[in-house]
Formats: C-alpha cells, sequence, structure tokens
C-alpha cells in the first residue's frame, strides 16, 4: 500500500511539476547565481512548483453503457413476463397487454432495433421505467383493487382503468418505435442524398 502511494506520488503532476522547478535551480546553481545557497534554491523552487502544481483529477465513475442496461432491461422484461403470466387477467385486458408485450419484446429483441435503441439512452430510460415501474405498478394496483371491488360491489370496475394504463403504455412505446424508424429513414436519406451528390 505504502509502495504504491509512493509510486503514485512519483508520476503525479505535483512531483513532476517541482522536479521541473528544481532542475530549474539546479542550471541556476551551474550558472552561478544561486551561489553558496543552492541546495536552499533547489528545494524552494522543488516545494513552490509542487505547490502551483493543479491536483490530480479523480477517474470518471464507470457507469454501464446504454447497451448494457439494455441487457438488464430485457432480464427484467423476461422476469415480467414470469410474473403477467402468474398473475392471470381477465380476457378483456389480456389483449392490450399481449399487444403491449409484444412491441416491448421486439424492441427488446437482440438485432438492429436494439443496436439502436442503444444509442439512444432516453429510449432506454423510457423501456426500463415501462418495464421495471409502470406495468408492473399498473398490474399490481389492478389487482388490489380489483379484490376490494369484490367486497364493495358497485364502482368503476378496475379493469377500464388497466385498460386506460396499458393502452398509455402502448402508445409511449410505440413513439419510441416511430422515432427509431425516423432515425433509420434520416439514415436511409442522407445515403441517398451522399450517393447522388457523388455521382454529379
Amino acid at each position: 500500500m505504502a509502495t504504491s502511494k509512493a509510486l503514485a506520488y512519483l508520476e503525479s503532476r505535483k512531483n513532476l511539476t517541482g522536479s521541473g522547478a528544481g532542475l530549474v535551480g539546479l542550471v541556476l546553481t551551474f550558472t552561478g547565481v544561486a551561489g553558496t545557497y543552492w541546495p536552499v534554491v533547489v528545494a524552494g523552487l522543488y516545494g513552490a512548483g509542487a505547490l502551483i502544481a493543479p491536483p490530480e483529477r479523480p477517474p470518471l465513475p464507470d457507469f454501464p453503457t446504454p447497451s448494457a442496461q439494455l441487457e438488464e432491461v430485457r432480464a427484467d422484461f423476461r422476469t415480467l413476463e414470469t410474473y403477467l403470466a402468474e398473475v392471470g387477467l381477465p380476457a378483456s385486458t389480456e389483449a392490450r397487454l399481449t399487444e403491449l408485450t409484444g412491441l416491448l419484446s421486439a424492441l427488446l429483441d437482440p438485432g438492429w432495433a436494439a443496436e439502436l435503441l442503444a444509442q439512444d439512452p432516453e429510449g432506454v430510460h423510457v423501456l426500463s421505467r415501462t418495464v421495471r415501474q409502470d406495468i408492473p405498478e399498473a398490474v399490481d394496483s389492478f389487482v388490489r383493487t380489483r379484490w376490494w371491488t369484490r367486497l364493495t360491489p358497485g364502482q368503476e370496475p378496475p379493469e377500464r382503468h388497466l385498460e386506460r394504463q396499458l393502452a398509455l403504455l402502448k402508445e409511449e412505446a410505440g413513439q419510441l418505435a416511430a422515432g427509431l424508424r425516423d432515425t433509420e429513414t434520416r439514415r436511409q436519406e442522407t445515403h441517398t442524398r451522399y450517393l447522388e451528390d457523388r455521382n454529379k
């Protein structure tokens, strides 16, 4: 531990700047400017150089890349699918949920769409929030509300809220897919213009 700290100091900006200033002190000594006080001049210049050197910057934190985050979302999506299979939703909401999970599955499948999505951190965040928070919360609140509705009939059925929530989530995922499609369309148009310009 002490050895690594000593080696780190030898490579530090403070030591390198101080050593450069100390070398200036040696040059002053050999030219006769420092005189008999040359050790004080060299040590003083080394100390001054070490004091004025900028501090070491800590390394940047190593956050996961969007590709790694997307891989985690895929794993969470598989867990979510298992949870949804165990819940047993009514047939009226099952169709909307199947549409939503089909769209999410298509977005998360490895391939060119996932590669394009990995370049969009905001899109990864939207998918992550949908898979990890929005769908589980919607289904869980439906299950809890359905139990209370059985005890107090005559209330608005919780299926309506779940259907509306799933429709909104599907709309959001559809907007994400449309944004990715637009990105690919712009890429294709740009390549077409490049080829046209090249052939002029």
